[in-house]
C-alpha cells in the first residue's frame, strides 16, 4: 500500500509559495504601476488610490472601477459590475474549500483575502501533488503575501511616478501574458483542454458585452464543458 510523502514544515511551504510566485510578479509589477497612473489621472488622491490596492486587492476590478469613476457611473452600477467581475473568486474558493475546511475561521479569513488569480494558480498545483495536505495552506499564505506586497509597491511606484509612466506605453499586455503562463501548466488532460478552449472561445465572442459579463459567461461555459467531458 502506497504511503503519502510526509508533509513539509510550515516554513518550507511558506518559502516555496513565495518562490512559486516570484516569476509571476514580473508581469504583475507593470500592471500595478499602470493602475497607479490611471487612478491619479481619474482624479483619485494618492492615498485613495493606494487604499484601493490594499482594501480591494483585485487588479481587474480596480481598473474597471477607476474607469467607471472617471465616467461618473452610479455607485450601484460599480458595485454590481465589481461583483460580476470577481465572481471567479467564488470558483477558486469552492475548489480549495475541501482542502482548507480543517482550518480555523481566522486562517480562512486571511487566506480568502489573499486568494487571487495568481496565488490560486500556483497553490492549486501544489495541492495536486500527492503528499499529505498537512501545511499546504502555508504555501497559499506565502504566494498570497508575495503578490500582495508586489501589488502595493507597484501601485505606489505608479502613483509616485505619475505621468512619467504614460498609459500609452501599453504595459498592461504583460498581465495577459501572465495569465497565459498560469493557465498552460494546468492544462494536463483532455478535459482541461476542452474546458480552456471553450472558455477562451466564449471570452472572445462575448468580449463586447457590458460590465464584463463575457468573463462570467466564459467561466460558466468552461466549467460546464469540463464537467460534461469528465462525465463522458
Amino acid at each position: 500500500m502506497d504511503r503519502q510523502t510526509p508533509a513539509l514544515s510550515p516554513a518550507r511551504e511558506f518559502l516555496n509559495g513565495i518562490k512559486a510566485e516570484l516569476p509571476i510578479l514580473l508581469g504583475v509589477t507593470p500592471f500595478g504601476m499602470i493602475y497607479g497612473v490611471l487612478a491619479l489621472s481619474a482624479g483619485f488622491r494618492p492615498f485613495d488610490a493606494q487604499a484601493m490596492s490594499s482594501v480591494v486587492f483585485a487588479g481587474s476590478s480596480q481598473f474597471m472601477l477607476v474607469q467607471m469613476v472617471e465616467l461618473g457611473t452610479p455607485a450601484i452600477m460599480m458595485i454590481l459590475t465589481g461583483f460580476v467581475v470577481n465572481l471567479r473568486h467564488a470558483l477558486y474558493s469552492a475548489s480549495l474549500a475541501p482542502s482548507l475546511r480543517h482550518l480555523s475561521p481566522l486562517w480562512k479569513f486571511i487566506l480568502s483575502y489573499l486568494l487571487t488569480d495568481e496565488a490560486y494558480a500556483v497553490t492549486i498545483m501544489r495541492y495536486r501533488e500527492p503528499d499529505e495536505v498537512g501545511n499546504k495552506h502555508w504555501h497559499l499564505l506565502g504566494s498570497g503575501l508575495a503578490l500582495w506586497t508586489c501589488w502595493q509597491l507597484s501601485t505606489a511606484a505608479g502613483i509616485f511616478l505619475g505621468a512619467q509612466v504614460p498609459p500609452s506605453w501599453g504595459l498592461d499586455f504583460t498581465l495577459a501574458l501572465t495569465f497565459i503562463a498560469l493557465a498552460v501548466p494546468a492544462i494536463d488532460d483532455r478535459h482541461a483542454l476542452l474546458s480552456a478552449l471553450s472558455a477562451g472561445a466564449i471570452a472572445l465572442l462575448a468580449y463586447n458585452l457590458p460590465y464584463k459579463l463575457g468573463l462570467f459567461a466564459a467561466a460558466i461555459v468552461g466549467i460546464s464543458v469540463g464537467i460534461w467531458s469528465e462525465r463522458r
